[in-house]
């Protein structure tokens, strides 16, 4: 046998030493069991973000879960109402993951399905405004943070003044839908308009008693707005609540139920007034403000009753008052700037209207700290009612608030360039106005088509045409304007002014309004049909421009006074339509006290956001408006230019003094007869000319003989040598 020594092959090498340390292997079981994790961890946070109660998880049951306990809990200033408390505690997220971790299993379907959008609501808390879009007045649901501007209504007529029932169910408010100003019921959860008034009288305004039961309105009764109660269903005649020549209007109907509160300028002022209801009629009106120089407008009450607020204009400064009514001697309180008032369902804060001379903002003061729960919101018109409560509108909305939010209002007017290539660096044109009377028919290319779409807007309103007649329209620069109107908006072309002679037959009033330092002026027109279809009734005494001529110095002084009393009959606010078309009014000038042309309330401006340089540079070069000087046409002779300082004799006049002369002495009248004995010859009276006066003469008391004046060279006869 051979016993040689050969290796015998090793079937299996050798392991390599390895250090000792963990080791992770991927098997199927660890893939199993980390799909199981993700899927619990996924499970998790889709139960915090959607908030949906009620799922099991491998048959535990998984309460509701939020993200608000994993969040820092800093309080932050919200118009939205605070949140109810629930009943049943929440646990916390940490406990949640720890309790979901014992059993890990995947995740079914869950058993009980989540609740229909249909019964999804949008959180109370609900700003409802009547805003004007266009020409038109239309109902508008606001929410800060959740909900932005969304159209309630919509249609070829204007609703206006909105009032939240307290159930929060039902808006009243005024519309002209059916050709007059009747009130309207808007059931919330549904969509639905019911009629409530249906009379030929102007009925607005509206306020609900704390039961829901009855209504206390605003209508025009006897040339003048009254205040009267009618019920809400309409079943049972109304009752007429004031009956006085001054105008009332603007109620707000108390949380007691016992008291209404309105503005009246029966002592002469727009001022606060309250209504007792327990009260007999001659004692039941008690003046709350009596302020003589400030005018008070929309009153509203706190939710618990205990205060009133209202907005006050005076010396130029719009603010906010609130007023303790458990104290009658208490003065009220400066709560802010505003011109609209309306409490939060707490009470903690104020909602209000922010008015400008030609824009409106929307913005919210707190009651106990200083500063903005809502910063100023420009909004795209004017606000006519506001209104703030807990208003629970369904989601997804019903029909008819998807047919009107969907829709978008016509344009009122499109602008037409008229083709130029021959004006120099591609400047604008002004056009001719058809059919305009004006001492220069012309207006901007750009503004022609507004200017006339405004004018066959207000004719049939008024019954004759307003504009077809103007004061100015296009005015060049070889025409000269009054006294600190260098830089008007006239030379523009994007401004007119209309004529001033229908405001002396009172067919136009002018109601001044203040910003501070800056008088605006609001023009009315008369309406043509006084049966209610058109325009409204006024609230404020118009400016009494003649009072300046009456003697009275305090009228003269301040260029006139306000009316006695508040014209009757229904008014189109012109200067609101304007604005619909983009024409904005101008402030008086500082001596529209003095001089009647410089209140401008006659004048009315396109300025699209330019400033007056921009708007001239459209229509002339640059070169124009370095010149301090007008551009006077070329003329076959020399002009000179008239100066304040020069008179306008353009050569110096000498003027004639008197010389002097010396004067002799002046015989008298009768001289006396010489003597007898000695011939005296006959004097010579000479009278020397002089411009002055003569003196006069005076007869000495002692006669003295006159001296004779030779009549030659040589002495007289009889005389010393």
């Amino acid at each position: 046998m051979d016993f040689s020594s050969e290796p015998v092959p090793n079937p299996r090498p050798p392991r390599p030493r390895r250090k000792r340390g963990w080791s992770l292997r991927l098997t199927p079981g660890g893939v199993f069991l980390l799909l199981a994790i993700d899927i619990v961890i996924l499970s998790l946070l889709t139960l915090g973000l959607f908030g949906v109660s009620g799922w099991t998880l491998g048959g535990l049951k998984i309460p509701q879960l939020t993200m608000a306990p994993l969040l820092p809990s800093t309080p932050t200033p919200s118009l939205d109402s605070p949140p109810r408390p629930s009943a049943t505690p929440q646990p916390s997220a940490t406990e949640l993951v720890a309790e979901a971790s014992l059993t890990i299993t995947p995740t079914p379907r869950p058993t009980i399905p989540p609740a229909p959008l249909a019964t999804v609501s949008i959180k109370p808390g609900i700003v409802i405004l009547a805003l004007t879009e266009g020409d038109q007045t239309h109902l508008f649901a606001y929410q800060p943070q959740s909900m932005s501007l969304s159209r309630l209504t919509i249609g070829p007529w204007d609703d206006i003044t909105p009032a939240i029932s307290p159930d929060g169910q039902r808006l009243a408010f005024a519309s002209n839908r059916s050709g007059y100003w009747d009130l309207y019921l808007l059931d919330l959860p549904t969509g639905i308009v019911t009629r409530l008034t249906d009379s030929l009288e102007y009925d607005a305004a509206p306020s609900w008693s704390p039961d829901g039961l009855w209504v206390v309105h605003e209508t025009y009764l006897d040339d003048n707005l009254e205040l009267m109660i009618r019920p809400a269903a309409g079943d049972q005649p109304p009752t007429r609540l004031t009956e006085d020549p001054a105008a009332d209007h603007s109620p707000a109907w108390a949380p007691g139920g016992r008291k209404i509160v309105f503005v009246s300028n029966r002592s002469g002022e727009n001022d606060i007034w309250i209504a007792d209801l327990d009260q007999t009629p001659d004692k039941r009106f008690t003046n709350l403000s009596r302020t003589g120089n400030a005018k008070e407008f929309h009153p509203a009450w706190s939710p618990d009753g205990n205060s009133i607020a209202w907005a006050s204009v005076e010396g130029g400064f719009h603010n906010l008052h609130v007023w303790d009514s458990r104290d009658q001697q208490a003065q009220p309180r400066n709560a802010g700037s505003g011109d609209w008032p309306v409490w939060s369902s707490d009470g903690s804060q104020l909602l209000t209207t922010l008015l400008a001379p030609n824009s409106t903002y929307l913005t919210a003061y707190p009651l106990d700290t200083p500063g903005l729960t809502l910063p100023p919101m420009a909004l795209p018109g004017p606000v006519d009612g506001l209104v703030w409560g807990d208003v629970a509108l369904p989601w997804p909305l019903p029909y008819p608030y998807k047919e009107a939010a969907i829709q978008t209002p016509d344009p009122l007017w499109l602008p037409k360039i008229t083709p130029a290539p021959d004006v120099p660096g591609g400047r604008a044109l002004v056009v001719a106005l058809e059919d305009v009377e004006a001492p220069h028919a012309l207006m901007h290319d750009i503004v022609n088509e507004s200017f006339l779409a405004l004018r066959d807007e207000i004719a049939p309103e008024i019954g004759w045409d307003f504009l077809a007649t103007l004061e100015n329209a296009f005015v060049p620069l070889t025409s000269s304007l009054g006294p600190g109107m260098v830089e008007d908006w006239l030379y523009t072309g994007r401004a007119f002014a209309f004529n001033t002679l229908p405001l002396n037959a009172g067919w136009v009033v002018v109601v001044r309004e203040d910003f501070g330092a800056d008088t605006f002026w609001r023009v009315f027109l008369r309406a043509r049909f006084q049966d209610g279809s058109t325009g409204e009734p006024l609230r404020d005494a118009p400016w009494d421009f003649s009072a300046r001529f009456t003697g009275d110095p305090v009228a003269y002084e301040h260029g006139g006074v306000e009316a006695a009393a508040i014209p009757p009959g229904y008014w189109v606010d012109f200067t609101r339509l304007a604005a619909a078309y983009q024409w904005e009014r101008l402030p008086a000038l500082g001596t529209w006290r003095a001089s009647y042309p410089a209140a401008r309330f006659n004048e009315f401006a396109f300025t699209n956001g330019l400033d007056w340089r921009s708007a001239m540079l459209e229509l002339y070069p640059p070169e124009v408006l370095i010149t301090p000087t007008r551009v006077v046409p070329p003329t076959r002779t020399l002009t000179p230019t008239p100066r304040w300082y020069e008179t306008p004799t353009p050569t110096l006049t000498p003027t004639s003094r008197p010389t002097l002369t010396p004067i002799s002495p002046t015989p008298t009248d009768t001289p006396l007869p010489p003597e007898p004995s000695t011939p005296t010859p006959t004097p010579t009276i000479t009278r020397t000319p002089s411009p002055t006066r003569a003196p006069t003469r005076t007869r000495s008391p002692t006669p003295t003989r006159p001296s004779p004046t030779p009549s030659s060279t040589n002495p007289p006869t009889g005389a010393a040598p």
